[in-house]
């Protein structure tokens, strides 16, 4: 493990911000304007991107992610491996009975999720992280960040900022590819490329994602078809998407969704478990994609699942997380009973529901009283719900221009690097938000490329 803890690069931050003097911020704001629109680089009818600079990690950082994420990624595969075979432990994701039908029906594959995404914060000194949830099923972003990096790269402000420091990008798309494909040639044994389809509702704001994916595949060679799951037929031993067989499924379309308005009899579905197609991420990625996920890793009880460098990076990089419940646990050191105390210590902690993405149902305790913190324990009491201890979320000072000139507002920045095979990370979502849910579906953030930087010798 890295042992020289990393810092903010705020050198290089100030260095972009002195580079957009004179004219530059305006030519830069109007050619990233233009490259989002030629791009498509919008999450629904949003411009992905609205400000003037790209967010930067220390190679040290980078490091620091990397080499922790794949502790991190050891753990929750331990974690993984246990609920398989003991129903103990199933038992504490609190998954949905339909959930565990399809589960159990999945024909299997050693890796739960090809693709995932560690969703995280670094501290405000930058030297290291906090995760808060673990995006196992249908992480997004991945297409975004990479065009996003060759659009700021282009920008007149790079021009001035490359003379001083070394920029490194982070690529992700690549990645994915090669993911997607050691899954088919896991579940097919063959080598030849398979038909690609990327599924999900036409309405998603996340759309022009899967057409960048579209062009990139067909770049390498895949053909690629995308799909609304009701575009989707089973018949004859094959599925059929658009009209066109396919071999492998891209979800991107959530399995609760997917049940909810297709039922457990969709084509989908039912191709999958006959074993005509294969999709990734499949139904075993559910038990990791719950946010008590991360209450399995944090609980005490479960402290034997883990090896001591397990134990190391849990300790160092998972916030104090229980499922709400009445049961006595720990604290701090101490033992309490969980719910007295979740009642007394509002402000330093967070409610989520097990299940939910955009920021949705989750409860800040700093931000409501204590009538609206009572009203939703007893929600989270009766619905699957986890509480996280508050972790510090960092600000950064981020440049837009504005009529009057380049404006800069502090913005809290978040780092969800992505995860390939539950064993490699590399990549990186930024999203940057003045609100203390950093979350771009929730509609109040942004995302911008992340780039490793250094001063030039």
């Amino acid at each position: 493990m890295t042992t020289v803890p990393p810092a903010a690069p705020t050198a290089a931050i100030q260095a972009w911000h002195d580079g957009l003097a004179g004219s530059v911020a305006a030519e830069s704001a109007g050619q990233l304007e233009d490259q989002l629109r030629r791009h498509g680089l919008f999450f629904g009818d949003r411009a992905l991107c609205t400000v003037l600079r790209p967010r930067f990690l220390a190679p040290a950082q980078y490091t620091l992610l990397r080499e922790r994420g794949r502790g991190l990624l050891r753990a929750f595969d331990a974690a993984w491996a246990a609920a398989m075979v003991d129903p103990g432990i199933f038992a504490q994701f609190r998954l949905e009975a339909w959930e565990t039908e399809l589960i159990g029906a999945d024909p299997g594959r050693t890796v739960p999720s090809s693709v995932s995404r560690i969703d995280a914060f670094f501290d405000t000194a930058g030297t290291t992280f906090k995760i808060t949830e673990y995006n196992a099923e249908t992480p997004a972003g991945s297409a975004y960040v990479d065009l996003l990096s060759e659009v700021f790269l282009g920008l007149p402000a790079m021009r001035e900022f490359l003379r001083s420091h070394a920029v490194g990008t982070l690529p992700a798309r690549h990645n994915v590819m090669h993911a997607l494909l050691d899954a088919w040639h896991d579940w097919s044994g063959r080598r030849d490329l398979p038909v690609i389809a990327i599924i999900d509702w036409r309405e998603v704001p996340t759309w022009s994602e899967f057409v960048l994916y579209e062009k990139y595949f067909a770049s390498r060679g895949l053909r690629c078809v995308l799909a609304d799951p009701a575009e989707c037929e089973y018949t004859s031993g094959r599925l059929f998407a658009n009209g066109v067989a396919v071999d492998l499924i891209y979800k991107r379309v959530l399995l609760a969704e997917l049940v909810t308005r297709g039922g457990m009899s969709h084509p989908i579905l039912r191709a999958v478990r006959d074993g005509a197609v294969c999709l990734a991420n499949g139904f075993r990625c559910k038990v990791l994609h719950k946010k008590a996920s991360l209450a399995v890793l944090s609980d005490e009880r479960n402290a034997r699942l883990f090896g001591p460098e397990e134990r190391a990076v849990i300790a160092r990089h998972v916030p104090w997380t229980r499922i709400v419940e009445e049961r006595r646990t720990t604290w701090q050191g101490g033992e309490v009973d969980l719910v007295p105390h979740l009642l007394a210590h509002r402000e330093q902690l967070v409610l989520k529901p097990n299940d939910e993405y955009g920021g949705t149902g989750i409860v800040l305790g700093w931000e409501v009283d204590d009538a609206g913190w009572e009203a939703a324990l007893r929600t989270a009491l009766t619905d699957p719900y986890i509480v996280q201890e508050r972790i510090e979320l960092p600000v950064e000072s981020f440049p837009a221009l504005t009529p009057g000139g380049v404006e800069y507002a502090d913005r809290i920045v978040d780092t969800a690097p992505f995860a390939f095979n539950g064993r490699q990370v590399d990549g990186c979502l930024t999203r940057i938000s003045t609100a203390s849910l950093v979350n771009v579906t929730a509609g109040g953030g942004s995302t911008v490329p992340t780039f490793v930087v250094e001063p030039r010798p």
